[in-house]
């Protein structure tokens, strides 16, 4: 039975509205009351079973959309339905040819228009997105998402002059008023799409008349500073970047322009599309006017930061040493901690390297004589802070450290630490100098100390759990880490799954590498691949926000950041390491049943047996009381009413125990070949897959 009586009728409207509000409970009862009477209804069962979806109750659910869509499969709603229910499960591909059947049925029907196309665009099929965009339009062309969703289809086509004149034409039926962010938002992704159509001038014409309907003043000033630059007004260029710099004087890319303006030839000539980024070409002239701006610069803003430390990326020689004297030396005396990580950029070039050494060495030997950066001429010098004394170790300590000289390194830090015992960042650089010396286990002692010197720090406190897991002692890691993750969370590591902490699961499975616990490596990286999947899926709700916020130029942003997402380095250390192991379980199958412990028992004398007899039996206590403290844990967070999700394989070991360990390796591949193709180690994973695989490129 297709049709239902008024009253029924009735009821199933109210039943679709009950899921417009995810009023679910509502919902489920109202179809009940439906089935009671006409059990066989096949739009009913389909939305119960979307319901009892939403519910949390899969099997259920698919029980009942397939038996609706069985009972009635030329309606729209069952087909839809369906579509959802395969959506929810991230299965797009069947989600699409659900659409399809419903689009065939009624071709007309706007709800499922929109979801069609959002699956269209997840999946970047970009013509059929432009089509359902066009269709959508065509249907209701007062709607203000339909004309923006049609551009933006059109942009992402390339096809630049056809989205604009969409735009185009739908801004020419606005009104004029006062400008608002949503408005301002739209000319602006117009501009940027003329802009990427390669016509700079027209994209500064636009620009220019769009100025008194922008309500971000700043995006719009740099806009504008960009496009002078590219066109060769420099002049103009240049007023229009000391316009910026007076906004902002600490914003590096604001003096690069400026510099450029100037014709100021130097590395950083990023918008006239210069390749060469060397400071061989750096003439004496050059180097003179680089000194002459930005004297004139500090006296204007003599607090920035910028402007002080600019010089010393564009001179070279006495010129340089003159600078860095001047701004390390202030550094110093004012006590930065991150001096080192501003000077490093400069070890680029070995002569800055030596200057920097040179100069340093200096401060600290007069220092410890006369308490001043330079040789004292006269008793009447005005003595430094004791202070600096202090800051100088630690950056000469750093100096050596990145130079990898552990012994010098080492004896500075440890007199910085005799100077100062409670300073943190001095242990924290001990350990890390002790971890580049190859000493993991010093190093995560000495890191320890640094975290116990204030315990309410949490960067400390992951530094600290980052050393202990590449020193193994996972465990205590998992502890340590525990002490900032939430109080109410069934352990450590569920929290931080959920709020996708990659570097710790990446570093806990490396560490598993590293003690040949395969099984449990593979449960991490696959951790990781899951989180990168769960980013990718997450998008799906701003293809609808983005359009109806306007937020248009950074809804761009995320498309793109969204398809290069697995060039991340995470992504790249988790696969390879994956792929790495999925090749040795191809080469060796027995690996899955060989115990933890890698010692070849047959070759073992009976004092080695006896010895690992004793330690598996140590493990299996272990095993027990940790079992036991799960239970206990598990009891408490029933009475405390949490959800632990549950994992049906915590340690890994159906992963391990593929059959087709060649086939998992390939699928960790595949991105790697899309989006790190210049990375040897993708071509070199590749090469052992294909080996083994006996496929002939």
């Amino acid at each position: 039975m297709r049709e239902l009586p008024s009253k029924e009728s009735a009821l199933f409207k109210q039943i679709l509205k009950y899921y417009e509000f995810k009023q679910y409970k509502k919902g489920l009862k109202a179809t009940e009351q439906i089935l009671k009477k006409y059990p066989e209804h096949g739009e009913t069962l389909a939305m119960k079973g979307l319901f009892l979806n939403h519910m949390d109750k899969k099997d259920d659910a698919r029980e009942f959309v397939r038996k609706g869509l069985k009972s009635d499969l030329k309606s729209h709603i069952c087909w839809h339905v369906y579509g959802l229910l395969h959506r929810s499960d991230k299965n797009y591909g069947e989600a699409l040819k659900c659409y399809t059947q419903a689009l065939k049925i009624d071709k007309d029907n706007m709800q499922i228009l929109q979801d069609y196309s959002l699956l269209q665009i997840q999946m970047r099929n970009y013509e059929a997105f432009n089509e359902s965009r066009h269709h959508l339009l065509q249907l209701r062309p007062n709607n203000q998402r339909y004309w923006i969703g049609l551009a933006i289809s059109y942009h992402l086509l390339g096809n630049y002059e056809t989205a604009e004149k969409v735009l185009k034409t739908y801004e020419d039926t606005l009104k004029p008023g006062q400008p608002n962010y949503e408005h301002s938002e739209m000319l602006l992704y117009h501009n940027l799409i003329i802009d990427e159509s390669g016509n700079t001038e027209a994209a500064l014409e636009h620009l220019d008349s769009i100025k008194s309907n922008v309500c971000d003043r700043r995006i719009w000033k740099e806009k504008r500073a960009q496009f002078l630059l590219k066109l060769h007004r420099l002049q103009d260029a240049e007023a229009a970047y000391e316009e910026l710099i007076n906004d902002n004087p600490d914003c590096y890319s604001y003096y690069e322009g400026l510099q450029i303006a100037k014709g100021i030839n130097t590395s950083m000539n990023n918008y006239l599309n210069v390749e060469d980024n060397s400071l061989d070409d750096l003439t004496p002239e050059c180097e003179e006017k680089i000194i002459a701006l930005y004297k004139d610069l500090a006296q204007k803003y003599p607090k920035s930061n910028a402007i002080k430390l600019f010089p010393l990326l564009y001179t070279t020689g006495d010129n340089f040493k003159m600078f860095a004297d001047e701004y390390i030396q202030a550094a110093l005396r004012k006590g930065v901690p991150s001096l080192f990580v501003n000077l490093k950029k400069l070890y680029n070039d070995p002569q800055k390297e030596d200057i920097i050494e040179q100069l340093v060495e200096g401060y600290l030997e007069c220092l410890k004589n006369n308490g001043t950066f330079t040789q004292s001429k006269s008793d009447d010098d005005v003595k430094e802070p004791p202070t600096a004394y202090l800051w100088t170790l630690y950056l000469l300590s750093q100096h050596y450290d990145n130079k990898r000289d552990t012994t010098k390194a080492l004896k500075l830090i440890d007199e910085a630490i005799e100077h100062t015992p409670t300073l943190v960042e001095l242990y924290m650089t001990k350990g890390r100098i002790l971890k580049h010396g190859g000493n993991h286990n010093e190093a995560t002692k000495v890191m320890n100390e640094a975290r116990e010197l204030d315990l309410q720090d949490r960067f400390i406190n992951s530094k600290c759990s980052k050393y202990m897991l590449r020193n193994d002692q996972i465990e205590e890691a998992e502890q340590k880490i525990g002490l900032f993750t939430r109080g109410d969370a069934p352990d450590p590591l569920t929290d931080l799954a959920d709020m996708q902490c990659m570097w710790f699961v990446l570093e806990e499975g490396e560490s598993y590498i590293r003690q040949k616990k395969w099984s449990k490596a593979l449960k991490r990286f696959h951790q990781i691949e899951k989180h990168f999947a769960d980013i990718t899926d997450d998008q799906f709700d701003f293809h609808t926000y983005c359009l109806r916020k306007v937020t248009l130029r950074a809804y761009l942003s995320m498309l793109r950041l969204e398809d290069q997402l697995r060039s991340h380095p995470y992504y790249f250390r988790a696969a390879q390491s994956a792929i790495k192991i999925y090749i040795g379980l191809y080469d060796n199958p027995n690996t899955g049943t060989i115990s933890e412990e890698s010692e070849d028992y047959a070759n073992m004398t009976e004092g080695e047996k006896k010895k690992l007899k004793n330690k598996a039996k140590k493990a299996a206590l272990k095993k027990q009381k940790e079992d036991e403290e799960r239970k206990e844990k598990a009891k408490e967070d029933v009475k405390r009413k949490v959800d632990k999700p549950q994992d049906d394989d915590p340690d890994g070991e159906k992963l391990l125990k593929t059959e087709d360990p060649l086939g998992e390796a390939f699928k960790f591949l595949l991105p790697l070949q899309e989006l790190s193709p210049k990375r040897i180690e993708t071509h070199l994973l590749g090469f052992e897959i294909y080996l083994r695989k006996s496929i002939i490129i």
